[in-house]
């Protein structure tokens, strides 16, 4: 499941610079997450970096973007053309 950032994001710039696939950028108003290139750190770290840096709690998992450990593999490698060791 890609991750979701809500509302209550304060624009920190922590996350951005911690996502892998370059996932998050900026949006109009506050930080986004690009699902098709979210894979919850699969294949880079054991938990999603951004959620672990987020000062305040506002990532999620994106209720809309359902994907099994095995598609974010997938992803993942369809990504950076790697393997999942």
């Amino acid at each position: 499941m890609a991750l979701l950032i809500d509302d209550s994001c304060i624009n920190c710039d922590m996350c951005e610079p911690e996502c892998p696939n370059q996932a998050i950028t900026m949006g109009e108003e506050i930080y986004e997450i690009d699902s098709d290139l979210c894979t919850e750190c699969v294949g880079h770290y054991d938990k999603p970096t951004c959620i672990s840096v987020c000062p305040i709690d506002c990532i999620d998992p994106d209720p809309d973007n359902k994907e099994t450990d095995i598609q974010l593999r997938v992803k993942y490698h369809l990504i950076t053309g790697k393997p999942v060791g």
